[in-house]
This record gives structure tokens, C-alpha cells and sequence, in this order.
């Protein structure tokens, strides 16, 4: 049995007394502020029916819908952004980690222009990829990489570099986790609990439309599910594949002693485990979150937070599972990969994200956490925070949530409320609710007394 206490590297502080908060007062409210984005936000209205004559939901990628219409962006600088609406809005989401730096940091941009005078793509080997290279293995330990162009390939090659390397194709999963679009790990992503089945011994819901393959799904948090999985079927399994913190259902920590227990059934088992750090990487730290968190991978996926807003990805791990690549048991191609204005976000924010940089940022979003937790306090909110790195979040449940069933029970009606309470007040917190807040390197005291600010208005609204 696992000490439910939270990994000592992450945060979570819970309140000590709470009582509920009136459905019908959620509802008047939400009434409230739903009819109040309209009237502050109707040209990204008309945008959005624009849009969705020639591209489906007016969005490019289907989590940027959300009802009535999500805010259209037309300009964005540092920790701000500017809506077709005129509103100078407060960017909590930064790109879901890959603005790490801020929108348009000078480094970045000076890098990418410098880069141009030389060439954009050579489709041939270049010092300039080399360089990229070594830059991630330092970073994050690993003896080999190799570049994609998003999370999605990241995570799928990762998978295929370790089914060619155990000769071996299941997969191992946990429910709730999001590993992007890869047909075996699109599997119990966010399930419904009516096809889901017993909460330890999960079934596995597929998206449609895919052929996932041999897929086993668990509860994070878990280590025995996962060792019942594998003593019945590790000759058939490839690879545990996780995020060590959960990142698509709000931030979901680690149990003290978990990781290290799941590295230790891989082992045994012979069943190599994949982290995706797609999410987490640099807003973990500033060697991401397998090193801070004290857990090695066989192999590892990136993206977002290395590249600057430039898109890039990648995967990589210990030298004798990426030789698959070498000895011709997995091909990797892809004409984008490595493209050199991705290595210039590379190169710009392994400058920029310094050890006392990250822990600027860590500090202000430990700030934040810290001083919303007391408002939660005061007026006995059904709510907690949790962060991790430079990431944070609010839960809407008075208990810890360590997995999907627990993330399922909180409260749905509160988060949309909160959602649109902050929208209307220019603060722009990611689209689901069930997202992260981040802080950046382009946000400082001003931005955080805004959050701060803006949560102590709610909960007074919620009490009032």
C-alpha cells in the first residue's frame, strides 16, 4: 500500500473545511456570465461562423470548440494576447506549455531570423539539426534523439521505437491519460464511466474510428493494476505508456512511491515504460519531469515547452532502444523533421530557460497557488490547488484527485462557471475544464495579483 501522500517535487494543498456551494447559485451565475461573453465577445462570433464554412467548427483543431464560440485571437506579446474583439486578454494557456517564453520573445524571434539568412530546410544532414540534438540530450539525459513535428508523431514514434525493440505490440495505458492521436493510445483517454466498467480493472474505451490493437488500460495511481497486467500478459506487452504526472485531467500527482514502483514492475517484467513529457518537459523543470521526480524512462516524448512557439517534437531515450532505428527495425522518416527554425526555438530557449529562470516562474506560480488556497480557506470553497512546476490548477473537489474516477466526481457545473467568470473578466484560462493555468517567462507580479484578484471576486460572487 502507497503512502497517498503527493510526490514531495509537486503541490498540493486541500481545504480544511468547505460547504457546498448553492446548484442553483452555479446556475444563476452561469446564466449571468454566459450572456456577458456574448455581448463582450460577439466578433469572435462572426468569426467563428466564418470560419466554420471552410474548416470544421471554425477551429484547427477540434479542442479550440467550445460552446457558444471560442475567442478569436488576432495578436499576441509576452503574457498578453488582443481578440478580433479589441480585449487585451490575460493568457494563462500559453499554447499548453509550448510558450513557455512568451508569445514573440526576442530570443526566439532573433534566432529564427538568423536562421533565415541561411535556409529554412536542407532535407540533408546539417550542423544545424546536430546542434538541436545535443542540446535535448543534455537537457533531459537522454543518449539519443531523433526530431518530429508535434506531440502526436513524438508519441507514436516513441510507441513504435519500443514495440520494434521487444518485438512485442501491446500497450499498457493509464484511464484519463492523453497521449495525443495515435490510434493505440487514443484508448480510455476521457471515457465514459458507462463503458468503462470496474475502476480498478478499467476496460478499454476506444475513440472512434481507430484500430487501437492489444490495448490494457489502468488506474493511475495503481502499481498493483499494473502488475495483475502484466503477470497475465507481459509476453504480449511492448510498453507501459504515461505521463508521470497527468496533465489531461487537470494536474494529477504522482503518489509517493508510485513512480518508482512502476519503474520497478517494468523491469521485472520486461516491459519498457515510455513517459510522455509532451506537456510537462521544460514547465517541470529544467530537465523536465522524469529527472525532477527521481524516475528514468527506457524512452521519452517531447514538444511544446522546447521549441518557443515553433512547432518541434521529439523522442528519445537509452542508446539500445533507439538502435532499432540504426539496425533497420524501425524506420523514423518525415521531410520536416529537424526543420532549422525549429532548431532555433531549440537553441533560444535552452538559453532562455535557465535554472533561475524556471524558478522565477516556479516561484510566482507557487505565489499564486498559495494565496488562492487561503481564498479557498476563507470562504470554504469545495476546491484545492495543485501545481507542479510552473504549472497549477484548481480542482473542484475538497478531496485530492489521484485518478480518472476521482476527476470524474468533481464539480463540472463550478469549473464552466469559473471559466466564463475569468473570460469576461480578460483572463484567458485554457478551453477545457480540465486544463492548466501556466506562468511563463513573460509573467510577472502584475499577472499573478490579476489571478489572484480575479479568484477572490468569484468566491466572494459564490458566497454572495
Amino acid at each position: 500500500m502507497f503512502n497517498k501522500t503527493n510526490h514531495s517535487q509537486t503541490y498540493r494543498s486541500t481545504p480544511n473545511r468547505v460547504k457546498p456551494v448553492s446548484p442553483a447559485r452555479i446556475q444563476e451565475l452561469l446564466e449571468i456570465e454566459r450572456n456577458k461573453f456574448n455581448k463582450l465577445a460577439p466578433q469572435s462570433g462572426v468569426e467563428n461562423q466564418r470560419a466554420a464554412q471552410v474548416t470544421p467548427l471554425g477551429v484547427a483543431s477540434s479542442f479550440q470548440h467550445w460552446d457558444p464560440y471560442p475567442i478569436s485571437i488576432v495578436s499576441a506579446k509576452g503574457a498578453w494576447m488582443k481578440d478580433v474583439d479589441g480585449r487585451e486578454m490575460l493568457d494563462l494557456s500559453m499554447g499548453f506549455g509550448a510558450l513557455l517564453v512568451g508569445h514573440l520573445n526576442e530570443e526566439v524571434i532573433k534566432e529564427a531570423h538568423a536562421t533565415l539568412d541561411v535556409g529554412t530546410l536542407f532535407a540533408t544532414p546539417s550542423p544545424i539539426t546536430r546542434d538541436g540534438a545535443e542540446i535535448i540530450c543534455r537537457r533531459f539525459g537522454l543518449d539519443m534523439v531523433r526530431f518530429a513535428n508535434s506531440g502526436t508523431e513524438a508519441t507514436m514514434y516513441a510507441l513504435r521505437t519500443a514495440r520494434a525493440a521487444t518485438g512485442k505490440l501491446g500497450v499498457v495505458k493509464i484511464e484519463g491519460g492523453y497521449h495525443g492521436s495515435y490510434d493505440p493510445l487514443m484508448v480510455s483517454a476521457k471515457p465514459d464511466l458507462e463503458k468503462a466498467g470496474d475502476p480498478n480493472s478499467p476496460n478499454t474505451v476506444p475513440l472512434n474510428a481507430t484500430v487501437p490493437g492489444d490495448v490494457w488500460v489502468v488506474p493511475y495511481n495503481d502499481a498493483d493494476a499494473i502488475e495483475k497486467v502484466f503477470q497475465a500478459y507481459a509476453e504480449k506487452i511492448a510498453c507501459l505508456f504515461m505521463e508521470p504526472v497527468l496533465e489531461n485531467i487537470g494536474i494529477v500527482l504522482p503518489d509517493m512511491g508510485y513512480l518508482e514502483r512502476v519503474r520497478e514492475l517494468c523491469d521485472q517484467y520486461g516491459v519498457l515504460l515510455v513517459f510522455d513529457e509532451v506537456k510537462t518537459g521544460l514547465t517541470a523543470g529544467p530537465q523536465g519531469a522524469a529527472q525532477r521526480l527521481g524516475v528514468k524512462p527506457d524512452l521519452i516524448s517531447l514538444a511544446k515547452s522546447i521549441g518557443g512557439g515553433i512547432p518541434v517534437a521529439a523522442f528519445g531515450g537509452k542508446r539500445e532502444y533507439m538502435e532499432v532505428v540504426v539496425n533497420g527495425k524501425h524506420s523514423h522518416l518525415g521531410t520536416f523533421n529537424g526543420h532549422y527554425l525549429a532548431m532555433a526555438g531549440i537553441r533560444a530557449v535552452d538559453r532562455l530557460c535557465t535554472p533561475e529562470a524556471l524558478q522565477r516562474s516556479e516561484d510566482l506560480n507557487r505565489q499564486a497557488l498559495t494565496k488562492i488556497s487561503e481564498i479557498i480557506n476563507e470562504y470554504e470553497i469545495p476546491a484545492h490547488t495543485v501545481g507542479f512546476g510552473v504549472k497549477g490548477c484548481i480542482t473542484w473537489s475538497a478531496d485530492p484527485v489521484r485518478n480518472y474516477r476521482d476527476y470524474k466526481a468533481t464539480d463540472f457545473d463550478i469549473a464552466e462557471l469559473s471559466f466564463f467568470w475569468s473570460l469576461n473578466r480578460n483572463v484567458m484560462t485554457p478551453p477545457g475544464l480540465d486544463e492548466q493555468w501556466l506562468i511563463s517567462l513573460a509573467h510577472g507580479q502584475k499577472e499573478i495579483d490579476i489571478i489572484v484578484g480575479d479568484f477572490l471576486e468569484f468566491a466572494k460572487a459564490l458566497r454572495a
